[in-house]
């Protein structure tokens, strides 16, 4: 994929995350509002919806353009059943099995029943990938995968997108910063001091007195 095809990719990626984000948020799953289909990343399997899903990378750099991990996943898990469910793995195809942390405390992400669970944002569940392989790019539509303990495997394709613009709020806590260089050893002589000329001189001298 071309690089201004990628950037028209992440681009309604953006406008299509914004609103639909906007629309769920103020009405739920069954608003008329999302009866307008943006092009994001949205599926429904036995009584689980995922909407505005989104892979998030690192900043990209102009000068590079390069996708870099960590990663985190971003979505709105809805659970239409009578029954709570958890959210047991997150996996990216190219880029591992996420890391999943509930918003408070530890153990497993739980979707009550008839309610839902953000991934990703301040004060949020989180599904963090470590490390993402050459394949997955920006601008690229990637498979994700959910598991649930009832519903099981929840796959579609989601946009890969760095974390600008829109996306920062969303994107990985936490920027890898370079290694630093180990302090290089302070410097040893390399022979002992010789004494100068003057030095030598006043030593002769008193040699000398002491010996009249």
């Amino acid at each position: 994929m071309s690089s201004s095809l990628r950037r028209g990719v992440l681009a309604a990626a953006a406008i299509a995350f914004s609103v639909t984000a906007l629309s769920a948020c103020a009405a739920g799953t069954n608003a008329q509002t999302l009866e307008v289909k943006p092009d994001n990343a949205e599926t429904s399997v036995g009584g689980i919806s995922l909407q505005n899903v989104v892979v998030v990378t690192q900043p990209a750099t102009e000068a590079s353009g390069e996708t870099k991990g960590p990663a985190v996943v971003s979505a709105t898990v809805f659970n239409t059943t009578g029954t709570a469910q958890t959210l047991d793995a997150v996996r990216v195809e190219g880029g591992g099995s996420a890391e999943i942390t509930p918003a408070k405390g530890k153990g497993k992400v739980t979707v009550p029943a008839h309610g839902s669970v953000i991934l990703g944002g301040k004060g949020n569940a989180s599904a963090a990938v470590a490390e993402i392989g050459e394949s997955v790019k920006d601008g690229n539509a990637q498979k994700v995968t959910f598991t649930f303990s009832t519903t099981g495997d929840v796959s579609l394709r989601a946009f890969v997108v760095p974390a600008d613009s829109y996306f920062t709020k969303w994107g990985p806590t936490a920027v890898p910063s370079a290694p630093e260089k180990p302090a290089e050893p302070a410097a040893t002589p390399t022979g002992s001091a010789t004494p100068t000329g003057a030095a030598s001189a006043s030593a002769t001298a008193t040699e000398s007195a002491a010996s009249h």
